[in-house]
């Protein structure tokens, strides 16, 4: 089973203005018998904040997953990407593409998500975009090839062979 962390980055949500329906979306879709929400974090846009986070349940509680939803527009409050390239070692960037493919099918809106994915040692980091409905569409995209990339990461997998 694999251990997962939920970052919902919002200002409203964190001061308690915005119920964190994005987060509530994620859990619903990651759930046994493949992933455990070990982890969850609501936090106020703030780059700083959001790589400490990111860095604890990667380095200290040893997640195997980190989703993020939020920060991933246009806004100048949103940084969930820069916060996330700035604590990942190396990006994998056919997750994201797949997510926002997966999304132009449904808005030409989906071309705006900045979201990134990436490694941190053996610790995946997804961002997601912050509706609840996006997180859907974008969550549904690509969760097929999670426990497969996971197994990848942490050597579970090992040698493809020939």
């Amino acid at each position: 089973m694999w251990r997962v962390g939920i970052v919902t980055a919002s200002d409203k949500g964190a001061r308690g203005e915005r119920e964190d329906r994005s987060g509530e979306t994620i859990r619903q879709l990651i759930h046994e018998p493949d992933f455990e929400v070990a982890a969850w974090e609501l936090v106020p846009d703030e780059q700083k904040r959001i790589q400490e986070i990111l860095i604890r349940m990667a380095d200290v509680e040893g997640l195997n997953l980190v989703l993020t939803t939020g920060g991933t527009g246009l806004s100048p409050r949103d940084v969930t990407p820069e916060a996330t390239r700035e604590v990942i070692h190396r990006e994998v960037p056919g997750i994201p593409e797949a997510m926002r493919l997966a999304s132009l099918r449904k808005t030409p809106y989906g071309m705006l998500s900045r979201g990134v994915a990436g490694l941190r040692e053996k610790t995946l980091i997804l961002n997601l975009p912050g509706s609840p409905k996006a997180v859907q569409e974008c969550l549904e995209a690509v969760l097929p090839v999670l426990p497969h990339a996971l197994e990848t990461v942490t050597g579970v997998f090992g040698d493809h062979g020939n």
